[in-house]
């Protein structure tokens, strides 16, 4: 027995357990209010929402932590105890940080191999105005797989997309909605996207994981996306044809494309689907991409460099850039190489760190106590989860933290209702990725409607995977669809 007014630690087996002096609930509520009391005060009254310069959200998450701190010690709680959870934390993504770092690699290794243009140019040549708008889904979507990034797919090819549907004759709202949906579901999908890795990291699954688990949602919701845009474009009238000419010819002037670049992400697909470790199929996928840059794309390497190893190290390790006779696709064609994947790391580190003092004052466990006593079902856990996202996503206008926030905050409540991570990893994605974009303030909803031209109310409605996403997980939840428990493992 231990006296619970006394802070004691154990081991039992493999098991960390530590118990401390129940927290009211207030207390424990205290660091996650005042958390988002900063990020929303940062959105609100702060020039350029950088209180701290770039990395701002990562410094208000350690603020927060520094407040579970203080809690900590206004209720007898050691710093050694605090540490020893904040090491723990941190050992738990050591891997997820180094599979950040070869998505990395491998964006800027995929760009001058030819991989990701290729994908672009092949993809751009279904376009046909009688299908313009589901080949827009599934152009973005296959675009942005490739790059995980549904940013820069919008900022490229999604303004293609606008200006050739516009001169069609088609709504903006419509062709936005299309690139949009398409976007979200690579960005969702592609294990070189930043939030399908945190999602997972938060949860604490693994990326392939996550991914495979992540498509049982997804993939029905895309099917009823495309169904969609199917009808409504059978409906649309259009005048005139698509011209891609320019894009096309300027891709092909600049790389070597051909099918058999292809084989660099098959590979890597086959891999994933053979279950092999994700660090040993993302580092086979960067080195095979860099003997395809060399066979293939020898004129891209004597632009960059002039030495061809050289421009590979830089491709892997810092930004590349590749300049084109095209505006729009210069970014499209550019790479932060591992360097790029700094500011997702130190995010991840910091959430680390503001999830273990969490954990080592018992705060996360007095919320998710609590939690399980206001949602005896497990269909009121999954609403609870989507709900909170959907609250940052409102609130703290950033998607990252709708999902390391409810993340570190449920984790634990999922857990003790036996359900594997990747049910949580794949609810934080549902509604906290996709459903940013849906809000005007929101930085993904701001940057879309100024990228595409389009303001983000009028394109609302039409990003059917979006806002459809969220209530596909929920129908999963009530249903016992696809719902893994822990003792399945």
């Amino acid at each position: 027995m231990h006296d619970n007014n006394n802070i004691s630690e154990f081991e039992a087996g493999n098991i960390h357990v530590i118990k401390n002096k129940e927290l009211s609930i207030w207390e424990a509520l205290i660091p996650v209010v005042l958390l988002i009391c900063l990020l929303v005060y940062n959105i609100g009254f702060v020039d350029d929402q950088e209180w701290f310069g770039t990395y701002t959200n990562q410094i208000i998450l350690l603020l927060g932590g520094a407040i579970a701190a203080i809690v900590g010690f206004l209720n007898k709680v050691s710093i050694q105890i605090m540490l020893k959870e904040i090491w723990e934390n941190l050992k738990s993504v050591l891997v997820p940080i180094i599979i950040l770092f070869l998505v990395g690699a491998l964006a800027g290794t995929w760009l001058i191999s030819g991989v990701i243009p290729a994908m672009v140019y092949y993809g751009l040549q279904v376009l046909n105005p009688s299908i313009f708008l589901p080949a827009s889904v599934i152009i973005c979507a296959i675009i942005s797989i490739a790059t995980g990034s549904s940013w820069t797919t919008s900022a490229t090819v999604g303004i293609a997309l606008v200006g050739i549907g516009t001169a069609l004759g088609i709504d903006t709202g419509m062709i936005a909605g299309a690139v949009i949906s398409g976007a979200y579901f690579g960005d969702k999908m592609s294990p070189l996207s930043d939030t399908t890795n945190l999602a997972p990291a938060m949860a604490g699954t693994d990326l392939f994981t996550h991914i495979r688990y992540m498509s049982m949602t997804t993939v029905p919701t895309l099917v009823v996306t495309l169904v969609f845009f199917t009808v409504l474009s059978l409906n649309v009238e259009t005048s005139g044809k698509a011209d891609l000419g320019d894009l096309l010819s300027t891709i092909a002037s600049t790389f070597n494309i051909t099918p058999i670049l292809f084989v660099v992400p098959v590979v890597v697909i086959v891999l994933i689907l053979f279950k092999t470790k994700p660090v040993l199929a993302l580092t086979i996928g960067v080195l095979l991409a860099a003997v395809f840059a060399f066979i293939f794309q020898t004129s891209v390497l004597d632009i960059l460099s002039g030495s061809g190893y050289e421009a590979i190290v830089n491709a892997i390790f810092t930004e590349t850039q590749i300049t084109t006779e095209n505006e729009t696709l210069n970014e499209l064609f550019s790479s932060g190489g591992m360097e790029g994947m700094i500011w997702t790391i130190l995010l991840i580190i910091s959430a680390m760190v503001f999830g273990g003092i969490m954990d080592g004052i018992g705060a996360l466990a007095r919320i998710t106590k609590s939690l399980l006593k206001l949602f005896h079902t497990t269909f009121g856990l999954f609403a609870s989860t989507v709900a909170s996202c959907l609250a940052i996503n409102f609130s703290a206008s950033d998607q990252y933290l709708a999902i390391v926030v409810p993340g570190k905050m449920y984790a634990k409540a999922f857990k003790e209702k036996g359900l594997a991570p990747e049910n949580l990893s794949r609810t934080l994605e549902d509604s906290g990725t996709v459903t940013s974009v849906l809000i005007p303030w929101n930085t993904c909803g701001a940057y879309q409607s100024g990228v595409l031209g389009v303001d983000t109310l009028h394109y609302a409605g039409y990003a059917i995977f979006n806002w459809l996403s969220p209530f596909t997980t929920l129908l999963f939840a009530a249903l016992s669809i696809k719902i893994r428990q822990l003792t399945d493992k």
